[in-house]
Formats: structure tokens, C-alpha cells, sequence
């Protein structure tokens, strides 16, 4: 494993030399919205971020939001099986619950567990991904420890002209995918509205001799568990020549999963994501623009368990018809107040109120099922010269842990050839979830603090006609970590300290693009009990290559991801082994707007596991006819 991450960092310190002798045309820096709440470009932010396009997404076919991310800077992925299953994704060393997921500027994740199902979100319907790591509390409140991700829905085209698009796809284990969508505008309006599905027989998703062994599902469950969704997506906007807007969005997807479980806990599940919001700017003077968000996600959950149960126990074998296990449904109101006030030429103040409540309803009797959270904040961002300058602060306010503040300083320097250095540090807050604090049946803890994190962060980039690269290195520590004490009880009584590096290196070799990343990392556990220890599922070490290449109709390309060992346990008593899979891609436009796309994950059919006695997919191939006239 040692030699594959060194390898991958070689061939990145290779692609620098080669294309710095290349030619190609200048790219347009990329406009991002979600490291300062306003449209700044990617040369702009001093932020280590990562942008992924629609055309980023049909190139590297992904059959998720996990093939998406996995292997990216600072983020590691686990899931609980295959294609379905419950993923969870840990953003520079920090908790899974460290990280704010937003959908077209609405906060999403279930607010009794407080994990974003990113299982549920389809790939379909994505437009684009803007992914900012660091912390973001003094912006965003809440969670955003270890950054935010936003993800946003397909847009309608304001060409003038109605637009289909079309795919079908089908693989192994049974996969089928199926995506139709219309969209259309004009220089005032827009819209966008898509429909898709998609199916799997699965994989078991737990490893035989887990009852046994006393751990992942704790049952014997062999069999495959398999996994459907429907999905339907509408957003649309009108632009009035004064430069007032309005535009509106939703998305609902709905799926149904089977799982290695218990009567207790079920093994099969129904669960809904829904998510509306609508947005209003305008401009009451040149140099004031108004900003009114409004927004409601769901998350709805319901169990069930069907079929045999082998208690191995007892020793008995019990068959049960289709009998209801538990349900979990919750619900986020978002309201937002935005204004962005130019104090000078590259001087920007932006003040607003954030306002949000929380709902959730379950079968296990929550002693309290709703909290409200008021948040204001305020940033300014200045440029002098070769400096530029970004300060924000924010004070939180929540019904059930009080008042919290925290805030942001960064630091960036233009040097000549377009080198840029930037230093930053920011202060960031977990609140409490429902489960922490009342789950289950009152055995919460309603006293908990909330989770306090300190970062420091020092990067430097350089973007040229031909490659681009950029270091970044910070450290992260974290107070008041929840945890479960001798009887159960979640208290306030781990600390973290998380230190890494991450790398980027993109270039364009002849045609031959390239886009590679490596992180180190030491997530490591600072409490007494676990001193040195290193933070459950979180490798030390993963690197991945993406390669591309078009001929004119056809294209090919291959990504190869590695990662280190990691535990499953605070107590690193439980090893997962590191491994490494390859990727391989291809695709053919038959036709204008036509094209035939092929992939095969996992080449060599490497056995890994990102959690303890869940299994991971093999060997996988997809087949996709796609129409879509606005590529190639």
C-alpha cells in the first residue's frame, strides 16, 4: 500500500514536469457561491475547494454520489454494502456529523442522527458539486467542522430552445438506470424538470460469520440485499431586466433498501428525502442586493422485517411475514435574510439572519421533538493590492444548548505567475442531534455542550494554461467530543486532534487530461483512554488519478484510488486493511448528441471492506445509452 500512495505521488510530481512544456488554451476560473455565501471564483477563495461539473460527472459515469467523492482531498468515504446502503463520509479526519450538506442552499440529514443520506441523492440530478473544506461555522452555524458541501440540481438552458435528455443504463447485479429530463429558457426565464430510477439486486451486504463473530450487522443474513429508488426533480427562475430574480426548486427521492437485520431492527427499509426551496434577490440600491431565502427538507424513515431469523442464542429459527419494526421522520423549516453591501471597489461587507426548525417523529419517544436555532452573522472581504482579506463572525442561538459564537479569519497573497499563498484559522461548533440528547425512550443526555473545534490552515497554488496544483496543510483540534460513557450515556468527554496535508496536481498532457490527489492525515484521538489512537474508519493515507483522453468521437479514461489501513474502533482493536481498485472508462457519440458510454469498476476484483464485516462489490460493469444535446 506504501508503494501505491508513493507511486501515485510520483506520477503526480511527473505530470508537473511534462506539462509545463504543453500548450494548451487558458480555462475560465469557476464561480462558487458556497465559501463565502456569495459568487466569488475558485482563484478567489481562501478555501481549499473542489468543484465537480456536469460534464465531470458524465465523464467519470458514476453510479452514486460515493463513486463521486471517494478519493477526493481531505474525504473519506465508508458504506455498509453495496449500492443503497448507508454511506457516511468523513471530511478531513473530522466526524461524519462534522459536515454540512446543502442541496440548492437547503440544509439536508435527518435530525435525529444527524447524517445526510447521501445514498439517496441521485447522480442524475445533479448539476454540479461545490465541495469547501475547513470550517464554516461563523457562515453556516452548526456542523460545519470539516467543511460544507452544496450540491445543486440540473438547470434549465436559456437558449431559446427546449431541451430532452435521455439515458438508459444496465450492469451487474441486476442494475438498471433510467434518467428523462426537459428543460428550456430564455434570456428572462428558465426551468428544468427530470424523472429517473434505479435498481439493483445488491450484494449481501454484511460478511457471512458475522453472528458469530459478534460484529457489523451481528446476524446471519447471507442472501442479497437489494436496492430501488425513484427520484423526480423541478426547479425554474425568472430574471426581470432590473436584475430582480426568483427561482424556485424540489426534489424527492424515494427508495426502497434490504439490509442484514433483526425483528429489532429490521432489515428492510422505505425511506424519503424531499427538498423545496425558493429564493428571492433583488436590489434596492446599486450597491445593496437583497437575498431571501426559504426552504423545508424531510427525511422519512420506516422499517421492516421480513423473512427467517436465526437466533443463534436460543438456537431457534423463527419466520416472519412482513411486520413494521420502527419509523423516523424529520423535518428542517429554513428561512434566511441576506444582504451584500459593496463598501468600495474590492470591498464587500455581507450581514444576514438565519433561522431554522426542527421536527422529528419516531416510534421511540423522544421527550422533546422540536428546537428552534436563530443565527446572525456578518463577513467582510477586502482586496488591497496583492492582499486579500475575509473576516466573519456569527452568533448561534438554539432552544435547546443556548448561545454560541464563532468566527473566521484568511489571509491570501498574489505573487507573480499567478502563485498564490493564503492562512487561515476558524473556530466551529457541532450542536447535540435528538438522538444524542433524548435517544432512546429519555437515555439521552440533555446536558451535553456542544462539540468545539480550533483549525489552523496554510496553502499554496499555482494555476497555469496547462496544470494547476495546490498544498494545503492544517490542523484541527476538537473539544467536547460526544461519546459513550461505561453505562451508555452520551457525555462530553473526548478531545481529537486531526493534522494533514493534502495535495492536487491537474494538467493537460497532449489531450491526455489528468486530475490526481493525495492526502496524509493523523485523525487521532487526544483522550485519556485512547491517547494516540487513531479515529474510527479514517485512513492515514489515500491518493487517487483520474486520466482522460478524447479521439475525436471517442473518449476513454481510468481512475485509480488507494487507501490506507484504517480501524473500525476507537480502540483500534478492529483492522481494516488498506487496498487499492482501478477503474476503467470509455465512451463513443455514435451520433450528434448521441453516445454510448462502458465502465468497469474495480478491474481486479480487489475484496476491501470500509466497514467491519459489511461487504464492498467486486468486480462491476455499466452500460449506458445517453442523449443530451448540450454534450458531446
Amino acid at each position: 500500500m506504501k508503494k501505491t500512495l508513493l507511486a501515485a505521488a510520483l506520477l503526480s510530481c511527473t505530470m508537473a514536469a511534462q506539462a509545463a512544456d504543453t500548450n494548451s488554451p487558458p480555462s475560465l476560473s469557476t464561480v462558487i457561491v458556497t465559501a463565502t455565501r456569495t459568487s466569488i471564483t475558485t482563484d478567489e477563495a481562501l478555501s481549499s475547494v473542489t468543484v465537480i461539473t456536469r460534464a465531470d460527472i458524465e465523464r467519470l459515469q458514476p453510479a452514486s454520489v460515493h463513486d463521486l467523492l471517494v478519493g477526493l482531498p481531505g474525504m473519506t468515504f465508508t458504506q455498509t454494502g453495496g449500492l443503497g446502503q448507508q454511506s457516511s463520509l468523513f471530511l478531513r479526519g473530522s466526524n461524519s456529523t462534522h459536515v454540512l450538506v446543502l442541496i440548492d442552499g437547503v440544509r439536508i440529514g435527518a435530525v435525529g442522527a444527524g447524517l445526510p443520506a447521501f445514498e439517496q441523492i441521485p447522480v442524475d440530478q445533479i448539476e454540479r458539486i461545490e465541495i469547501v473544506r475547513g470550517p464554516r461555522s461563523s457562515l453556516y452555524g452548526a456542523d460545519a467542522i470539516g467543511g460544507v458541501i452544496q450540491i445543486f440540481t440540473r438547470h434549465g438552458q436559456q437558449d431559446g430552445k427546449l431541451t430532452p435528455s435521455l439515458s438508459v443504463s444496465a450492469g451487474s447485479h441486476s442494475y438498471t438506470d433510467g434518467h428523462a429530463g426537459l428543460s428550456g429558457g430564455d434570456s428572462h426565464a428558465w426551468f428544468n424538470v427530470g424523472l429517473g430510477g434505479q435498481y439493483t439486486s445488491g450484494i449481501p451486504a454484511c460478511r457471512a460469520g458475522a453472528a458469530e463473530a459478534g460484529a457489523g450487522c451481528f446476524v446471519d443474513q447471507p442472501g442479497d440485499d437489494a436496492f430501488r429508488n425513484w427520484n423526480g426533480m423541478a426547479n425554474g427562475g425568472y430574471r426581470w431586466d432590473n436584475g430582480t430574480e426568483l427561482s424556485a426548486t424540489w426534489l424527492r427521492s424515494k427508495s426502497f433498501v434490504e439490509y442484514a437485520g433483526s425483528p429489532f431492527s429490521g432489515n428492510q427499509a422505505v425511506n424519503q428525502q424531499i427538498v423545496s426551496g425558493a429564493r428571492l434577490s433583488f436590489t434596492p440600491l446599486d450597491a445593496w442586493k437583497v437575498t431571501l431565502n426559504a426552504g423545508q427538507s424531510r427525511d422519512d424513515s420506516s422499517t421492516y422485517f421480513q423473512g427467517v431469523y436465526n437466533d443463534i442464542f436460543a438456537g431457534t429459527q423463527t419466520y416472519y411475514p412482513r411486520t413494521p419494526s420502527g419509523y423516523a421522520d424529520s423535518r428542517r423549516n429554513q428561512a434566511s435574510w441576506q444582504n451584500d453591501i459593496t463598501l468600495d471597489t474590492n470591498q464587500l461587507l455581507t450581514a444576514g439572519v438565519d433561522y431554522q426548525q426542527e421536527y422529528i417523529n419516531s416510534d421511540t419517544g423522544y421527550l422533546n421533538s422540536r428546537r428552534e436555532d436563530t443565527g446572525v452573522y456578518a463577513q467582510y472581504m477586502g482586496t488591497f493590492g496583492r492582499n486579500e482579506v475575509q473576516a466573519s463572525a456569527r452568533h448561534d442561538h438554539n432552544d435547546q444548548f443556548g448561545n454560541h459564537n464563532t468566527g473566521a479569519l484568511a489571509w491570501g497573497y498574489s505573487f507573480d505567475h499567478d502563485l498564490r499563498l493564503s492562512a487561515s484559522y476558524g473556530t466551529a461548533f457541532h450542536a447535540p442531534t435528538f438522538n444524542d440528547i433524548y435517544y432512546p425512550y429519555g437515555l439521552g443526555n440533555p446536558n451535553l455542550k456542544p462539540e468545539k473545534s480550533r483549525s489552523g490552515e496554510l496553502g499554496l497554488s499555482q494555476k497555469q494554461e496547462a496544470w494547476n496544483w495546490a498544498v494545503n496543510v492544517y490542523q484541527t483540534k476538537i473539544d467536547d467530543l460526544i461519546a459513550l460513557d461505561s453505562n451508555f450515556v452520551p457525555q462530553n468527554i473526548s478531545q481529537a486532534r486531526i493534522r494533514g496535508v493534502e495535495g492536487q496536481l491537474g494538467a493537460n498532457l497532449d489531450g491526455w487530461q489528468v486530475q490526481s490527489y493525495l492526502t496524509l492525515q493523523q485523525p487521532k484521538s487526544t483522550a485519556s483512554s485512547y491517547d494516540g489512537n487513531l479515529l474510527p474508519r479514517r485512513p492515514e493515507q489515500t491518493a487517487r488519478v483520474d486520466v482522460d483522453r478524447r479521439f475525436d468521437a471517442f473518449g476513454i479514461g481510468a481512475t485509480f484510488f488507494a487507501s490506507g489501513k484504517a480501524y473500525d474502533d476507537l480502540a483500534n482493536q478492529h483492522r481494516l486493511g488498506g487496498y487499492s481498485t482501478t477503474d476503467l472508462r470509455a465512451s463513443y457519440a455514435f451520433l450528434p448528441n448521441w453516445r454510448i458510454e462502458a465502465k468497469l469498476a474495480n478491474v481486479f476484483d480487489r475484496n476491501y471492506e470500509t466497514v467491519y464485516y459489511f461487504n464492498q462489490p467486486g468486480r462491476t460493469w455499466f452500460l449506458t445509452l445517453r442523449y443530451n444535446p448540450s454534450t458531446r
